[in-house]
């Protein structure tokens, strides 16, 4: 009705606007004894400006929350919660013939969030097949057949705890069967100005899956490739599968269960390689703000670099970054333990540094109880099984509101190291955890038994908008033997490096009235057979305005890593100022490894949502140019680099990253968030180019109606969208939004009722010259609806293809077939298609 007050601007198009509007009020308005929502209503049909009021069909208005009985295809609503499309057959009512009711089977209804206290009230109807949720006092279905919805409204206290973004564990969406193959590759190609070639670097890292129910089974791989001008390494090749293994959630106990080669992230021992099993309890399960912390990279590229993180050998995260800053804050929340960062510069020069990722341990809520599991063989090198079996647990346990009790211990035949703390949530003075552990390990010639204490604190100050995110100190005795440390001595049968006390601070500060923001990290560690280490860094950011120039920004980083091999010292100055729409002018500073550089820049995005970096500079007298692409584009994401710097050499650096998602539902290139994680194939039907948006970045649907949303999150509400702005011409959305609440790993897979394709007044006459009934409905092949007869057969019509067939449906049935000629264009002599109704 409204594609038709927005489509026909004639006179005779206005009176078919009228009867339609008139036919709306008169369903709504016009109505007789309307007592309950389920009620007869009768029509006074007077009132329509109808020519053959005989001819009129208003059956499917007659009854308020009245179905044709049937099989249907429904999202369900729950309150404002929505679970994903599925099939419900309608039915008449056991009690009631003129009545019929939504047949919702006993596991669509664990699927609504109800306590097991009123799953068991629930009568059964229709021979035991379908469960009548309506018993319950104040429970309400009502239908939304426009937007293919059962609306479900329950009172708050039949259900479990839900929030604006979480929903209980029984609304969780295990999603569809599927393969996925996700990847980062990096090629770079440099020349120095004393070589006759160039080296030439291939890398990459990714996750190929596959899903199955609850199941997800997932190898991550890293390759390289070098070709070096001089010869050296030239042509070698390397790829490896870091792991291999199997996961699942198991919403029950909270917790995730994983098979096959894992690492052991524990809050009280070191993190190790193995194979075997591991059940660990997931704070994802929890509501987002009973959750833990995600950790985050922070360092400075000299110029525009590559930047790998690493753990144990393992590439978890690589990318080109430009030259500056990086902050890096999209790493998967279950890492844990100590991370290896190497910044590889274009001009050769490396970065490499640590960062911990350690957090306050172990505070728990109230009565409740986190665990992890773990059993199996250590492994080594290239999947190796090295040393003895093991097992390891570890458990918190909230006691009250304050106070928390933790512990663990890992064991293997001649190694034991057992653990005990203690945490308190200080309120207005923060959290504290103090904890001990005593190791016991059976080496060759002697028995080795060693203790080591934690003491770790964070807090929030609110008054002075501050945090200290993560302060610890350890101390840990000359014979105390880590697990890992046990391992490496068993077998190279050397001296390994024996950690005495770290120090680890990350303290943040703003400075509102002043627009200063502060930002510092400090970590101190010393062994008793090695020189110790440091790593200093400082971060200062101030916004301010000078006359008509507005929100300029000035940045100043600085570090300082000590390792064995000497001393890192590095800082960086930077200005910006915004320049356009969206451009920024700026200039920096870079001063490290025995140099300084001076940089003048322009960054500025483009209304596809891409972004590029170009820069001029010296250094040491030299000149030198740099420039930086990012495109974002639908089936993955392009960074481009390059550099010149005068009389030492030219670089050319690329990064491809993206994944394939493929499932019984269609096939999708796309961009990507995490390698191997969750995600959302959003299907448009036979609307191709249709863009649609998830929680941060939009994307549109390929060739065959199909994109894959990858910026969900595990466990909690996402609601995916259609850009109801950007739609093409031809299309339609009938319905613009969709929820999903997915497990770790899922393919989700949302269907959006989109109708493209030409768009035409038409009259259909049947086989003995009359009209179909004012109101009957038009529907396409995928039974949606694409108009509504009005007097004399007019109808506006949507989604016409040429030679496609559409039913004609009144009486709850479908009467004839129409066909769409080949040619749509008007054959009467008012432009309207004259389409014949039969069979």
């Amino acid at each position: 009705m409204t594609q038709l007050a927005m489509q026909e601007n004639s006179s005779s198009s206005r009176k078919r606007i009228l009867k339609i509007s008139i036919l709306a009020i008169s369903i709504y308005s016009t109505l007789y004894g309307c007592a309950r929502a389920d009620d007869g209503i009768e029509f006074n049909t007077d009132i329509l400006d109808v020519k053959d009021k005989s001819n009129i069909d208003l059956s499917r208005f007659s009854k308020g929350n009245y179905i044709m009985p049937g099989d249907y295809s429904f999202k369900i609503r729950v309150n404002q919660n929505e679970l994903e499309e599925q099939p419900i057959p309608v039915y008449v009512s056991d009690t009631d013939s003129k009545q019929t009711l939504a047949c919702f089977k006993p596991e669509i209804v664990q699927q609504m969030g109800f306590k097991e206290e009123f799953l068991s009230q629930f009568p059964l109807w229709h021979k035991n097949q379908c469960v009548d949720i309506t018993s319950l006092k104040g429970v309400d279905i009502r239908p939304d057949m426009g937007e293919n919805t059962l609306n479900v409204n329950v009172p708050q206290a039949y259900l479990e705890y839900t929030s604006d973004n979480w929903v209980p564990t029984s609304m969780w969406d295990n999603g569809v069967p599927g393969l996925l193959a996700d990847y980062s590759v990096d090629v770079t190609s440099r020349k120095n100005n004393d070589q006759s070639g160039s080296d030439k670097t291939i890398s990459g890292n990714g996750t190929m899956g596959a899903n199955l129910g609850a199941w997800r089974l997932r190898g991550d791989w890293q390759a390289n490739y070098e070709n070096n001008a001089d010869g050296t390494d030239s042509g070698q090749k390397e790829w490896t599968w870091n792991r291999v293994y199997l996961y699942r959630a198991i919403p029950s106990m909270g917790a995730k269960l994983t098979l096959g080669e894992d690492y052991l992230n524990s809050d009280l021992f070191d993190s190790f390689s193995f194979i075997g099993a591991s059940l660990v309890s997931d704070d994802n399960m929890l509501p987002p703000n009973l959750r833990g912390y995600a950790p985050e990279v922070t360092g400075v590229a000299k110029t525009n670099a590559k930047v790998i993180i690493s753990q144990q050998g393992r590439i978890i995260y690589q990318s080109q970054v430009a030259a500056g800053p990086f902050r890096i804050q999209d790493l998967n929340s279950a890492v844990s333990g100590t991370l290896d960062v190497r910044v590889e510069e274009q001009d050769g020069s490396n970065q490499q540094y640590k960062v911990n990722t350690a957090s306050v341990p172990y505070l728990t809520r109230p009565g409740s109880v986190r665990y992890k599991l773990y059993g199996g063989k250590p492994l080594g090198t290239e999947h190796s099984v090295e040393g003895q079996d093991f097992a390891s647990s570890e458990m918190s346990w909230g006691i009250n509101n304050g106070w928390s009790l933790y512990g663990g211990i890992v064991a293997s035949k001649d190694y034991r190291a057992t653990a005990i703390g203690v945490g308190r949530d200080l309120l207005a003075l923060g959290a504290l955890a103090l904890d001990v552990t005593r190791s016991n390990a059976e080496l060759d010639t002697v028995n080795r038994q060693g203790q080591s204490y934690r003491l770790s604190y964070s807090k929030r100050f609110d008054e002075t908008d501050s945090q200290v995110t993560f302060a610890g100190y350890r101390f840990s005795e000359k014979n105390f033997m880590s697990f890992n440390d046990f391992l490496n001595y068993m077998s190279t049968d050397d001296a390994f490096q024996q950690g005495k006390e770290m120090y680890t601070i990350s303290f943040s500060q703003q400075l509102k009235k002043l627009g200063l923001s502060a930002y510092l990290n400090y970590s101190h560690q010393t062994y008793w057979n090695a020189p110790a280490e440091d790593r200093y860094s400082v971060s200062l950011s101030r916004n301010f305005d000078i006359g008509r120039w507005k929100n300029i920004n000035m940045s100043l980083t600085a570090y300082r890593n000590e390792f064995s091999q000497g001393t890192d010292d590095g800082a960086y100055l930077s200005m910006s100022v915004p320049w356009g729409d969206s451009g920024t002018v700026s200039y920096n500073m870079t001063s490290g490894g025995g140099s300084n550089s001076n940089r003048l820049g322009y960054f500025d995005h483009l209304d596809n949502g891409d972004n590029y970096q170009m820069a001029v500079g010296a250094s040491e007298h030299e000149a030198n140019v740099s420039g930086y692409y990012d495109h974002m584009g639908n089936e993955g994401e392009i960074i481009g680099n390059l550099d010149y710097q005068q009389s030492e050499y030219n670089s050319l650096g690329m990064t491809l990253r993206g994944g394939i998602t493929a499932t019984p539902k269609g096939v999708a290139l796309h961009r990507v968030n995490g390698m191997g994680g969750t995600r959302v194939m959003v299907d448009t039907g036979a609307a191709s180019d249709i863009p649609v948006q998830g929680f941060g970045s939009s994307t549109q649907t390929n060739y065959f109606g199909k994109a894959v949303i990858t910026d969900v999150s595990n466990y909690t509400k996402n609601n995916l969208s259609i850009d109801i702005n950007s739609l093409p011409k031809n299309a339609e959305a009938h319905g613009s939004v969709e929820q999903a609440t997915l497990t770790e790993g899922a393919i989700g897979y949302r269907k959006f009722d989109v109708i493209s394709g030409e768009k035409a007044m038409a009259i259909i006459r049947l086989a003995d010259g009359s009209f179909p009934p004012f109101g009957a409905s038009v529907r396409n092949a995928a039974d949606q609806e694409v108009g509504i007869v009005n007097d004399d057969g007019q109808t506006y019509l949507s989604g016409l293809h040429s030679g496609e067939k559409m039913n004609v449906q009144w009486e709850g049935e479908m009467q004839c077939v129409i066909t769409i000629p080949d040619k749509i264009s008007g054959l009467d002599q008012n432009g309207n298609l004259l389409l014949p109704c039969g069979h």
